[in-house]
Order: structure tokens, then sequence, then C-alpha cells
């Protein structure tokens, strides 16, 4: 008879085979949980950074939209006239070359497809003021500069050059090159119709008796820059860095329209 204090029964365990299974299916496990995680870890950079590039946009947008909305204040008959040199818009959008007196929008440097200057009153020295949107590469850059410092007869692009043109907005791609619209045109078909560059500036001018029409499509008397009654706003962003899993190109098109509020102007 054996005695179980003398014989031990032997505890079974796992084989070399079991372990090895184990070791594979916890690499497995833990391989694809580590995928998911990095996945999620450059879609969450990558949203963050479209987010980040949309409100850089939007804030530029809104205050292009509402320069425009405030320019061509105050009116001539609203101002003393000791202070009619400086003290009131002579039009809403400003114009150069000065020496053309009034320009086609056309023909004018600005306003442009890529510059802009809107005449509006400064609220801080209470004189009106020149604002000078203006695409360099693929930086919008903005400027200022009062009437009374630059001297009303100056040309509003070298006043406000003069006064000092800041960085508004980057990574602006609406003149961008050939290839590089090419490519954006290959990830998101028609952000560049025809594969032309989009212009940031629409213009649409006063018809007598008519809706405003397209500047461009006006007739000689109304395709001036003094007649301008909207501008249509367009910004095509370009997110730094491409999509961290596809290598994308990323980009953010904005569009706002500005509204001139006095006709007569």
């Amino acid at each position: 008879m054996n005695c179980p204090l003398l014989f031990p029964r032997r505890q079974a365990g796992f084989s070399l085979l079991e372990m090895m299974l184990s070791i594979s299916l916890f690499i497995i496990i833990s391989g694809a949980a580590l995928g998911l995680l990095n996945m999620a870890q450059k879609r969450f950079q990558t949203e963050g950074q479209v987010l980040s590039s949309f409100q850089e946009g939007r804030l530029a947008l809104d205050m292009i939209v509402r320069d425009i909305n405030d320019s061509g204040y105050p009116a001539a008959n609203q101002v003393p006239a000791a202070t009619l040199a400086t003290g009131y818009a002579v039009t809403p959008v400003a114009w150069s070359p000065v020496s053309v007196n009034p320009c086609a929008v056309s023909v004018c440097t600005s306003p442009g497809n890529f510059d802009l200057i809107l005449e509006e009153l400064n609220a801080t020295t209470n004189t009106m003021q020149w604002i000078h949107y203006q695409l360099v590469g693929t930086t919008l850059f903005r400027g200022t500069v009062d009437k009374a410092v630059a001297g009303g007869g100056a040309d509003p692009i070298a006043a406000t050059a003069a006064a000092g043109m800041f960085p508004y907005a980057t990574n602006v791609i609406n003149n961008t090159s050939a290839a590089q619209i090419t490519a954006v045109n290959a990830a998101y078909p028609g952000t560049f119709p025809g594969g032309a560059p989009v212009p940031i500036f629409t213009y649409y001018c006063d018809i007598p008796n008519a809706t405003p029409a397209l500047c461009s499509t006006a007739s000689a008397a109304n395709n001036l820059a003094n007649n301008i009654r909207e501008v249509e706003v367009t910004l095509i962003v370009l997110i730094q860095q491409p999509d961290m899993q596809t290598q994308r190109l990323r980009v953010v098109t904005l569009n706002g329209r500005g509204h001139r509020p006095n006709p007569n102007r």
C-alpha cells in the first residue's frame, strides 16, 4: 500500500509549448493594442494641427470681413470741414497707384486678387486710416497707417509699407506654385478650379438699378475701385504637416464676404 505522505502526487504544470503559445498570443495582442494607440495618437496630432490652422484662418477671415464691413465710414457730411482731409473716408476700398484716379479693378495694383486696401476710422486716434492686406509667398501680411501721418495724397501701398507690414496669417496657398496646386487638387479635387491660383479677394461692383455684379464683368463705368460694394474672401490654408497616417496633404478652405454699409460712398 502506497503512503501519500511518502509519495506525494506530482503537480501538473505548463509545458514549454504552452508557454511559447501564451507568450506569442500576448505579444500579438500587445502589438495590436500598441498599433491602435499609435494610430490614435497620430490622428489626434493631425486633427490638432487641422483645428489650429482652422482657428488661425477663421480669426484672420473674421478680421478681414469686419474691416470690409467698417470701411467707408464716416462719410464727408459727418465730420467737420476742418478735418475733411484726414477725417472721412474718400472711398471704402482705396486704390494704388494713386496716379490713376480712380482706376479699373483689373488695372489697379490694389485692389487686386491678393492685395486689398481699405479706408476706415481709427477709433483710437479718431482719424482715417488705411488698412492693407497683402499676400507675399504664403504669408498674408497686414499693415495700417493713419492718413494724417502718411499724408492724404500719399500712395497707400508705400505708406503702409513704410509704417510696417506684419505677418497676419501663414501657410496661405491661394497663389502657390503649379506643382503644389497639382498636389492639392489630387488630394482635394476642385480646390483650385482649372489648376489656377484662387483669388483671396473677389470684388463686386455697384450696378445702377441692379444687384452688385462681379467687377470684372461690369462696364468700364462701373468697374472702378471706388465703386466696390462687396468683397468675397477665400483663404486656402495648408496644414503644416501632412496627415501622419496617410502622408496626404491637408488643407482648410474658408470663405466669407464683407459688405460696405453705405451704398452712396
